[in-house]
């Protein structure tokens, strides 16, 4: 399992960052939910159980941003790996 501390960030971009630097995304990464989708399901295996530590925050200063990222740990889930769980605390 990997922790993501998500309770400071601010914009979607520095969502993507936060999310390539610990999910390990390469530094060709284009900071966009289409580069996530192709990232996730071709290019990097994230691990099995992903928990989204100040999920609230994240919700109420960037819902756009929150949505989207679940809805593609949703879809990568349904389509990719059952056994993938978000945990969004």
């Amino acid at each position: 399992m990997i922790t993501i501390d998500v309770s400071e960030v601010t914009d979607e971009r520095a969502l993507h960052l936060l999310l390539m630097r610990e999910l390990g995304f390469p530094g060709f990464y284009g900071l966009n939910w289409d580069a996530f989708w192709d990232t996730i399901t071709g290019l990097v295996r994230i691990p099995e159980h992903v928990r989204f530590h100040g999920w609230e925050h994240l919700a109420a200063g960037v819902p756009r941003g929150a949505a989207m990222l679940r809805r593609a740990l949703d879809n990568y889930q349904a389509t990719y790996r059952p056994e993938f769980f978000a945990e969004y605390a």
